[in-house]
């Protein structure tokens, strides 16, 4: 999509590219390497192209990174962090992170993650050691978060295998 409408924004010296990624992109959990991997390129296309537009001074090309945390569409269903701290970081509806996001392309933020601790998470994870940044995961609960989401699918999966034959 940025390649079919990116010339024509340069052209112009107009235009705003939105990038929907993931909290999973500016930090990871065990589980889902392949999602986070995902994401992580997701954000560093974002920022490299961020990069190039600054530095090509289009001044009217603006650009948003989103990165929600948890959206309740199902699509993680059963990943659970610590019970005691659930009710501080509860899935999002989709609703309200869309209205995070078109909050920020109108205001032309440039990045906005909702919720708005997921910017802390991300700030000590780059000024603290990867050990500390590990206990962390761990109170929280977020260093097997996906475990009951991933045994779930994996259930799942060998019913299905089962009722084909497989």
């Amino acid at each position: 999509t940025t390649k079919a409408f990116l010339p024509k924004m340069l052209e112009l010296n107009h235009g705003h590219i939105v990038t929907v990624a993931s909290s999973l992109g500016l930090f990871s959990t065990a589980g889902v390497e392949d999602y986070c991997a995902s994401k992580f390129g997701a954000i560093g296309f974002h920022e490299s192209l961020s990069h190039e537009i600054k530095a090509s001074e289009k001044d009217g090309i603006n650009m948003t990174l989103v990165c929600p945390y948890l959206v309740n569409t199902g699509m993680f269903k059963g990943c659970r962090i610590r019970k005691e701290i659930e009710p501080f970081l509860p899935p999002l509806s989709p609703e309200f992170c869309v209205k995070q996001a078109m909050r920020a392309i109108l205001t032309d933020q440039p990045m906005v993650c909702t919720p708005r601790i997921i910017y802390m998470v991300n700030f000590m994870k780059s000024i603290l050691p990867f050990e500390a940044i590990v206990c962390m995961y761990r109170f929280l609960g977020a260093d097997k978060c996906m475990y009951p989401f991933l045994a779930q699918r994996k259930e799942a999966m060998n019913n299905n295998e089962a009722k084909n034959g497989i």
